[in-house]
C-alpha cells in the first residue's frame, strides 16, 4: 500500500476538523499542571457521555485517565511464572 494513498482523506479530516469550533477542557494531570485540552464536536460528546455515566465532570474523566498506565507498543504482557502461582 502506498503511504499518500490515505493523503485526501487525512487532509479533508484536517480541513473539517479546522472548520468546526473546538470545546477547551480544563483539567489537572497526575504532576499536578493545569492542562487544557481542546476537543473536536465528536470527542467532546464522547467525553461528555463517559462523564455523565461516572457521575463527574469531563475535567475528572481527563484527571483519572492521566493515572491509566498506557502499554507500550509491542510489549507482550508477562506471564507470572509457575512458582509465583498459588497452589
Amino acid at each position: 500500500m502506498d503511504p499518500t494513498d490515505d493523503e485526501p482523506a487525512f487532509l479533508r479530516n484536517l480541513v473539517k476538523a479546522s472548520r468546526q469550533r473546538p470545546e477547551q477542557v480544563r483539567w489537572t494531570d497526575r504532576d499536578g499542571c493545569a492542562r487544557q485540552t481542546a476537543l473536536t464536536p465528536v470527542e467532546a460528546a464522547r467525553l461528555g457521555v463517559i462523564a455523565r455515566r461516572e457521575r463527574i465532570s469531563p475535567g475528572e474523566v481527563l484527571r483519572r485517565a492521566a493515572h491509566v498506565p498506557v502499554p507500550k507498543p509491542g510489549a507482550v504482557p508477562v506471564a507470572p511464572a509457575a512458582n509465583q502461582l498459588a497452589p
